[in-house]
């Protein structure tokens, strides 16, 4: 028997997978059936939805400020595997066109996930049959997922055959996958639609951490895995985490804040919250005792303080509902159900690097390409957009003794022309630099 049929044995079975990967509707409609179980990180219903939608308007903003072109994608298979798509895909967009290549939207990352844009979960959760994947090909969601919140040994192990090789996010991350035990000393897992963090518990910032084997191999986490991810698709990315100031858990003083969300969006970068109660590490479910949590992943693209003071997150919610949803920075339950008590427990921030892609001599000079962060912040109070990442060429003729000079910029593209050589040996670095004033 070839692999290939032994992964899709019931040829009715494959019939109705491949009507459904190929239908064009939203991804929202795979997860209707689970509205009873009334999942955390699944679907809203209509009350939810305009509790969502309501926001305090009582006072008027004194600051408001966003990031510029964030996609919005309907939950598939995790909400911290839709919030890392969010956050993907923007990158995608903006200065990372590797970041994603699959045949949705023309090889770029789309905005939304409706219609012909069904396929693009694939950048999270990878599928046989999915986004130009081959039908006997597993991928994330044949090997990992099952149905939400489900506790089972994962597919790839039930059905005995070889796990695929990592290729989309939630593989880096460990969403889905069921196979470590005390994790960070809270909880096993990974159950259907969850992934894990190793914070650190004193509220310190985490710089490009990885967990050690004490949990099982491969060794992975949210943070580590995006580091992962971002080198398998060919670039370097800084990543931290770090539990917020007002998790009631953190030592004062200590944490992530308000300030520093502030500094992260108007520098350009996406933040990723993980939202969860601090005081519940662990949850028993069906087979496994200590099992994930409850908890939903969101990632924050903006914020707003209005003339009380009042300091708000705004989100993008992994459930491609739109622009509505702020969140008071504060120790509350985030979610829009009062039952779910979710508050912001942590974040995950993702810096991918600049990276020089190419130099061509053309008549007397050089061609210098890359690919970069190319962020545009709007300040809704002012009116005004702001193109955030700007880039300068410096060239030295020795690496042993290096002198660099600036040869070329600022500029907020994605190439610069300098002069050439002229025959010397040269090197070149690419630096990002403030925005003129």
């Amino acid at each position: 028997m070839t692999d290939a049929l032994h992964f899709i044995r019931d040829p009715r079975s494959a019939a109705r997978r491949k009507a459904r990967l190929q239908s064009p509707r939203p991804l929202v409609t795979r997860r209707a059936r689970l509205v009873a179980a009334r999942p955390r990180c699944a679907i809203l219903g209509l009350g939810a939805l305009a509790a969502v939608l309501l926001c305090a308007a009582c006072c008027v903003a004194q600051e408001e400020v966003y990031i510029t072109g964030v996609p919005d994608y309907n939950w598939y298979d995790g909400c911290f595997g839709t919030a890392c798509g969010n956050l993907a895909g923007y990158w995608d967009r903006h200065g990372f066109p590797d970041f994603y290549t699959g045949p949705t939207g023309g090889g770029v990352a789309p905005l939304n996930s409706i219609g012909s844009n069904y396929h693009i979960a694939a950048l999270w959760a990878s599928e046989a049959g999915r986004d130009g994947r081959p039908w006997n090909k597993p991928g994330h969601v044949d090997d990992y997922y099952i149905d939400y919140q489900r506790t089972e040994p994962d597919p790839y192990v039930t059905e005995g055959r070889t796990e695929h090789t990592p290729d989309c996010i939630g593989d880096f991350t460990g969403q889905n996958q069921n196979r470590w035990t005390n994790q960070n000393g809270e909880c096993d897992g990974n159950i259907d639609g969850y992934v894990f963090n190793y914070f650190d518990a004193s509220g310190q910032r985490r710089v490009n951490f990885t967990p050690s084997a004490a949990a099982g191999l491969p060794a992975r986490d949210l943070q580590s895995g995006l580091r992962a991810w971002a080198n398998y698709r060919g670039y370097e990315a800084d990543v931290f985490s770090q539990l917020v100031d007002v998790n009631s858990m953190v030592p004062p003083g200590s944490g992530f804040t308000f300030s520093d969300l502030k500094a992260e969006i108007q520098a350009g970068y996406p933040v990723l919250i993980f939202l969860q109660d601090p005081y519940n590490t662990s949850q028993p479910r069906d087979l496994m005792p200590r099992a994930n949590p409850d908890l939903h992943g969101v990632l924050a693209y903006g914020y707003r303080v209005d003339s009380e003071g009042t300091e708000q997150a705004h989100l993008r919610f992994s459930w491609g509902i739109d622009d509505t949803v702020f969140r008071n920075w504060e120790f509350s339950s985030w979610m829009p159900d009062p039952k779910d008590n979710l508050p912001p427990r942590g974040v995950i921030g993702f810096r991918p690097k600049p990276q020089i892609r190419g130099v061509t001599r053309i008549d007397g000079h050089l061609v210098i390409r890359w690919h970069g962060p190319a962020s545009e912040v709007y300040d809704k109070i002012a009116g005004t957009y702001k193109r955030v990442h700007w880039y300068s060429v410096e060239r030295t003729s020795s690496l042993s003794q290096p002198d660099f000079q600036i040869v070329g910029g600022p500029t907020d593209g994605q190439q610069l022309t300098v002069p050439d050589s002229r025959g010397k040996t040269s090197f070149f670095r690419l630096r990002l630099v403030p925005p003129p004033e």
